[in-house]
């Protein structure tokens, strides 16, 4: 038990740690509204408290009327005042949920951006993205959920203080009364938070094939697949699967919370008839009069929910924080590469790979084994075999997207661990198999970060072959692609979109670049067209290829043939073509009818 305490104390300081300074950075007058609405709620229950009394008592013992308007006035005006400053700060404070949940959404999106890709494809990491989405959703309220829970418990701490010494001179059973109650609730408050974590942890994994499934419903472009495989019925039966299974889960949450429901409700009967006899008793003896039962009962009722309001509060806040403390275990997620510090000088640069051997997290089966390669400024290395070869293993690891398991990866005979990890990164333009393109416009696809000026932008698309596309567009390069922000946009064809993938790489002007068989949607007579043009373009630049069709490599310095993980052959083209037998020479003599 003392371990479990210690433990959401721990999660109650972390969250607040992480996420408060944030806000009081940005948002200094939220903290002050939530202080004046503190006190606000803090002194309300005493303006009824103190003056109800003596309007009663004056009223049985015939007061002047004048002090008596004097009271009542006094009672309407203080509490509709406090009312509506209440309401006015409610409402002020509202608006700052919806503010701040926007906001920590944001710095979310740019830690999932800046996370390491080994992470992006880590189901555990997956997972705790997921978990931090809902931690900061409505299950905890997020930062402002959390913040009005804690302002909220030091009004009814204040509302306590305030009572105590009412009760204690008029009317001391109460404290034995309330007490019982409100062990009795904190025992079934308990018991229901933990039931509602639990509904969490498990709605997790139902909540993010939710979000995938959904995705690719309304995604149209699944649309061809869906279409001509009959898909749909299987789609929507998955997504009937669990939905029944996250439906049963909120079942199973219910069917514990309502007999602990039931239990709260009778407690609360057994306190009023308790409450009310024990000062109507009081009241007969002559110990209080009907003014101070009135106070009494006021005071015992604040008292008494003022000290469950307390309980609950505490308990809402280890529950929050528990639910938002998994945003923060994201965002202090451990990196999964190690980086250093040391800067990239300018070139020229060898790259050379030394006794690598690399084999996915969570994996004893090395994907590449024992890979030695150089590649020098300037050189143009193409990189062929069959499918499951290693080779866009083997550009992960060039890149840092990964790091070796053993041996290691070395820019100008430094281990590429020890270099700052942007500085290296900016070395590569590279345009994976898998490349993306955003619903933004062609400019800002080929730019990204930075701006490119009209004519600029004008030579690379005339470099990659649109420039008759780009002029038959109203809105040249300026135009969106796809259809999600504006009707006008276009739907590129897969070569059209691949070209401006390469248009990306040369615009970087890094000195390495990568084409990881990013033309395969082309013919191989756009493709050759794309790659002698590369490789013009490419110049002094060190090059990467590969490419399942072999014409690439006519155009490269080496060749180096990959399979089962291991390079087994490595040359120029003429020289693994004339190699009897090779696998290079039978790939190549399968391909030759389409390049003559």
């Amino acid at each position: 038990m003392a371990d479990k305490k210690k433990n959401s104390i721990h999660t109650i300081f972390k969250t607040a740690k992480y996420f408060f300074p944030i806000v009081w950075k940005t948002h200094r007058e939220f903290f002050f509204l939530c202080v004046l609405r503190t006190i606000l709620a803090a002194v309300q229950p005493f303006v009824r408290i103190m003056l109800l009394p003596l309007i009663i008592d004056g009223l049985l013992g015939g007061r002047d009327i004048r002090t008596l308007l004097l009271y009542a006035a006094a009672l309407v005006l203080g509490q509709n005042l406090l009312s509506f400053a209440l309401s006015f700060t409610d409402t002020t404070l509202e608006k700052y949920d919806y503010q701040f949940q926007n906001e920590f959404t944001e710095i979310m999106s740019r830690r999932i951006m800046e996370l390491d890709f080994q992470l992006t494809e880590d189901k555990t990491a997956l997972d705790q993205i997921e978990l931090a989405r809902e931690g900061m959703s409505w299950y905890s309220g997020g930062v402002y959920g959390i913040a009005i829970q804690f302002f909220y418990l030091i009004a009814n701490v204040l509302k306590v203080m305030g009572t105590v010494a009412l009760i204690a001179m008029n009317a001391p059973l109460l404290f034995v009364i309330t007490a019982v109650l409100l062990a009795g609730h904190t025992v079934i408050q308990s018991m229901q938070n933990k039931i509602e974590i639990e509904s969490f942890n498990r709605l997790s994994k139902f909540n993010r094939i939710f979000g995938y499934l959904g995705y690719g419903l309304m995604d149209l472009r699944y649309g061809k697949d869906i279409r001509l495989y009959h898909a749909k019925d299987m789609m929507v039966d998955k997504w009937e699967e669990y939905t029944d299974g996250s439906l049963e889960n909120w079942k199973w949450q219910a069917d514990k919370r309502l007999p602990l429901n039931l239990i709260k409700t009778l407690l609360s009967v057994a306190y009023d008839t308790a409450l009310y006899l024990y000062l109507g008793v009081r009241v007969i003896w002559g110990k209080i009069t009907i003014g101070m039962f009135s106070q009494m009962l006021s005071a015992g009722n604040t008292f008494n929910e003022s000290l469950q309001g307390i309980v609950w509060n505490i308990q809402e806040l280890i529950k929050r924080t528990n639910y938002a403390y998994e945003y923060v275990k994201f965002m202090e997620y451990p990196a999964a590469i190690q980086k250093g510090s040391r800067p990239v000088n300018k070139g020229p640069h060898t790259l050379e790979f030394r006794n690598v051997s690399f084999a996915y997290p969570k994996s004893e089966t090395k994907v590449l084994d024992r890979i030695n390669l150089t590649l020098r400024q300037g050189e143009h290395l193409s990189v062929v075999g069959p499918n499951g070869a290693g080779k866009t293993t083997f550009v992960k690891l060039l890149c840092r997207l990964y790091d070796p398991t053993e041996g290691e990866i070395l820019l100008d005979g430094v281990d590429i661990r020890e270099y700052d990890y942007s500085a290296y990164m900016s070395l590569f333009s590279p345009v994976f198999q898998d490349f993306k393109l955003f619903g933004f416009s062609i400019r800002d696809n080929v730019a990204l970060d930075s701006v490119c000026s009209d004519e600029e932008m004008e030579g690379l698309m005339n470099q990659v072959g649109l420039s008759d596309k780009i002029s038959s567009l109203k809105n040249g390069t300026d135009t969106l692609l796809f259809k999600a922000f504006d009707e006008e946009g276009i739907e590129p064809s897969g070569g059209e979109q691949q070209k401006i993938a390469i248009a990306r790489a040369l615009y970087k002007k890094a000195p390495v670049v990568i084409l990881d068989e990013p033309t395969a949607a082309l013919d191989p007579v756009a493709e050759y067209e794309i790659y002698r043009r590369f490789d013009e373009l490419v110049g002094g630049k060190s090059a990467i290829y590969i490419s399942h069709r072999l014409s690439s490599c006519k155009f490269c310095d080496r060749i180096a043939v990959f399979s089962q993980g291991r390079i087994r052959e490595y040359g120029t083209h003429d020289e693994l073509v004339s190699m009897a037998g090779g696998i290079y020479a039978e790939m190549y003599a399968a391909q030759a009818q389409y390049y003559q």
